[in-house]
């Protein structure tokens, strides 16, 4: 697995983060048979949330990899808070508590990041600030970052926070690029051209925040995934042409895909099926042509103009 530098960072990560919202639905020897065959790939960096499964997917895993401080060292681990039943919290207090909450599930000392997960729409940056310094200081987190933000969210953070921020978990695939295509169809009077997200996209590139993909192969909003799905029959088979070329399957080239983007980006995996946990690690081993990258693209129907 190839790795690169988390954000502004000195953090070293696999290219391929391994999202853990689904672990739940695993039974015990197969949640030890996942995490297992994810560290054998190379992909030691599990990706979670304190509302994955309730807080009980943290707890399965850390069961799953049998934590302990020698396992500690060879793994990176993030986790999200912020999101409440009907609302949205990024008080200190929650903050602060959630973060216990994750460590102790997850029976570890330390996040190595933590990310805000959904804007909170009361947030009061001051209190972001404290709580990052309180974490900071403590030992608990070592980094941190946002999901879901636009460019003037972050810069209102920045305002208060004064640790780097070194992520951005947002929505992306193939047939959910807006964040690309708005880039592409500047001016245009076209769908694609209406800038949803404030140049969250070229906002990161310029201020080294890497963008983590959640849901690489869904389209709409976990409306179901594309890949062998007959509502995209073109991109299926653009995709399935190019995965013969390469010599791999179609999921290895849908993340090969976001990969080749030059803002360096990590997809964060949901597949609690280890073959299709291997073909994703295997994208860090292809590098598409500029031709195969806009070939696909066109073929999950985005314009250019």
């Amino acid at each position: 697995m190839k790795t690169m530098k988390l954000g502004t960072s000195t953090l070293e990560v696999p290219v391929v983060a391994v999202g853990c919202m689904r672990i739940n639905s695993l039974d015990k020897p197969e949640a030890e048979r996942f995490v297992q065959k994810a560290l054998e790939e190379g992909a030691n960096f599990f990706d979670h949330a304190d509302i994955y499964g309730g807080g009980a997917c943290e707890e399965i895993f850390a069961d799953a990899i049998h934590m302990n401080d020698d396992i500690r060292e060879k793994i990176i681990l993030q986790s999200k808070c912020g999101i409440r039943k009907g609302s949205f919290d990024f008080s200190l207090e929650h903050i602060l508590e959630s973060v216990d909450g994750a460590l102790k599930r997850l029976k570890t000392d330390y996040l190595d990041i933590l990310l805000l997960h959904r804007p909170d729409a009361l947030v009061e940056p001051e209190e972001v600030a404290k709580a990052f310094d309180i974490l900071e200081s403590s030992g608990k987190v070592r980094h941190f970052g946002v999901s879901n933000q636009n460019p003037t969210q972050i810069q209102l953070l920045k305002k208060f926070v004064k640790q780097p921020l070194v992520a951005n978990q947002l929505q992306l695939s193939i047939t959910n690029a807006n964040m690309i295509s708005n880039g592409v169809n500047v001016n245009m009077e076209n769908e694609s051209a209406i800038n949803r997200d404030g140049s969250i996209l070229d906002f990161c590139r310029l201020n080294d925040i890497t963008i983590q993909p959640w849901s690489p192969f869904q389209y709409g909003f976990f409306e179901g995934v594309f890949l062998g799905s007959e509502k995209f029959p073109e991109l299926n088979k653009k995709i399935d042409e190019i995965a013969g070329k390469y010599d791999v399957s179609n999921t290895t080239i849908a993340i090969a895909w976001l990969l080749r983007h030059p803002a360096h980006m990590q997809p964060v995996t949901g597949t609690m099926n280890i073959e299709r946990l291997i073909d994703c690690c295997r994208a860090s081993e292809i590098y598409l042509t500029r031709e195969e990258w806009y070939e696909i693209y066109r073929a999950a129907g985005n314009v250019l103009p």
